[in-house]
């Protein structure tokens, strides 16, 4: 696929589109998008994605067939990474470049709010992806259920709890934690509870 942008050409229609979705002022975020992601490490600057879960909620409840899971192909990984998890190896998923990966994402989330379990490193890793396409930073709203779990257990805000924890404490059972797409709607459960909680 080629990427005309990156030889010198102006911004690409799918950004500017995904721009576009956030002029106006008085615009209310109804759509949360729940996302998870697996990656070679945990820097930002130098680590890069394997794969994204995402999933979207409406309301209260999660929507059926709202969901996106894509895999990145890459040469870079460390096999000291925890986060690869038999992805890299997995031969039965279709693989995008990060060019295409990106495109993917950010049509699937729009103008959503974004939510992930202690998510800055999350949302820190799509803007370098977003960087070295020479496009800009995510304009969405961002939540963080561990944030959220603070807030409802009035815990000072440098407390951090796992997301196994959080599914301990709300009686959420824990299966697939091993993929993006399974952490993604684990923490889905857990946002939907929190929120109901936090009467948000």
């Amino acid at each position: 696929m080629a990427f005309d942008w990156l030889t010198g050409g102006s911004a690409p229609q799918f950004w500017k589109n995904y721009l576009a979705l956030f002029e106006g002022d008085d615009k209310e975020h109804r759509r949360y998008v729940i996302f998870d992601m697996e990656a070679t490490g945990l820097d930002w600057r130098e680590d890069v994605i394997l794969s994204i879960g995402a999933i979207g909620v409406t309301g209260h409840a999660i929507e059926v067939g709202d969901f996106l899971q894509v895999f990145v192909q890459q040469d870079k990984f460390s096999p000291q990474s925890v986060a690869m998890g038999g992805i890299v190896k997995e031969p039965k998923h279709e693989k995008f470049v990060e060019a295409e990966t990106m495109i993917q994402f950010l049509n699937f989330i729009r103008d959503s709010t974004l939510v992930g379990h202690n998510v800055n490193l999350d949302i820190e890793m799509i803007n370098q992806a977003l960087r070295r396409l020479d496009l800009g930073r995510l304009k969405n709203p961002v939540m963080d259920t561990n944030t959220l779990y603070q807030r409802w257990k009035d815990l000072p805000e440098d407390s951090q709890s796992t997301l196994d924890e959080l599914c301990d404490v709300l009686k959420i059972g824990k299966s697939d934690r091993h993929t993006a797409a399974g952490n993604a709607y684990t923490t889905a459960l857990v946002f939907l509870k929190l929120k109901k909680k936090l009467g948000l």
